[in-house]
């Protein structure tokens, strides 16, 4: 409806709302990450409370994964969505590992880290 009315702008606003909105459930694949590491790190209540993160973070992801592929006249393709939407969480959940959790840091952990960043931005770029 949209579309007709206001042509290819309301198709670019969507497709960057798509981004957006991927990026987003990213971010939150990254907390599920957390929350299920702090789960496995505590107990009792506190451990309830993280096992509650992961699922309302886990929900939310894979929802803003949804709506980023179905969303508007200009969905971003499945494969593309999903290496995006991965790669955010597994960069996301690398970092948290080391500043959170304590891992190791070396040359070629980081070295693999900035590769997948790059091949996410790489997708980014290339995909219409």
């Amino acid at each position: 409806f949209a579309v007709f009315f206001f042509g290819e702008k309301i198709k670019i606003y969507i497709w960057r709302m798509n981004w957006i909105i991927l990026i987003i459930g990213g971010l939150f694949e990254t907390g599920f990450a957390l929350c299920l590491g702090k789960a496995q790190e505590t107990t009792g209540k506190e451990s309830y409370f993280w096992w509650a993160g992961f699922i309302v973070s886990l929900f939310i992801s894979m929802f803003l994964l949804y709506k980023a592929i179905s969303f508007g006249a200009n969905p971003i393709p499945v494969g593309t969505a999903y290496a995006v939407w991965t790669g955010i969480g597994a960069v996301g959940a690398v970092f948290m590992g080391i500043f959170i959790f304590n891992e190791p840091v070396n040359f070629w952990r980081m070295f693999f880290v900035f590769t997948l960043i790059a091949s996410v931005v790489g997708l980014k770029v290339v995909s219409n």
